[in-house]
């Protein structure tokens, strides 16, 4: 079914955004906050915690992207798709993580 293949896609692409924070905080050796942490989303994991996390959340956003259906870079809705998935966790990202790093739009002087 086409439309349970645009889900996962949706899904891929939030996964491989939720990557990105973990991964890049993970190897710039800085803890950042993760599912594992206490309490958890809130508390800081280690690095290596957040490269783990960051490379796993990448591994199942590729299975869900490239392994479920026909994923097609070049159809519109396909890519729509992926692309509403991005923006939808980068925006819950930046308003969840922005409460600790400064970045929700608040004064902090």
């Amino acid at each position: 079914m086409q439309w349970l293949h645009l889900v996962s896609w949706f899904f891929g692409g939030a996964f491989c955004t939720n990557a990105v924070p973990h991964f890049v905080a993970g190897v710039m050796g800085a803890p950042f906050q993760s599912p594992f942490a206490k309490p958890p989303g809130e508390g800081l994991s280690s690095s290596t915690v957040n490269v783990l996390w960051g490379f796993a959340n990448l591994a199942v956003g590729y299975a869900l992207v490239w392994h479920v259906g026909d994923f097609d870079p070049r159809s519109t809705t396909d890519v729509v798709s992926l692309a509403l998935g991005i923006l939808a966790i980068g925006l819950l990202s930046a308003r969840l993580f922005g409460r600790f790093h400064g970045g929700n739009g608040q004064n902090h002087s």
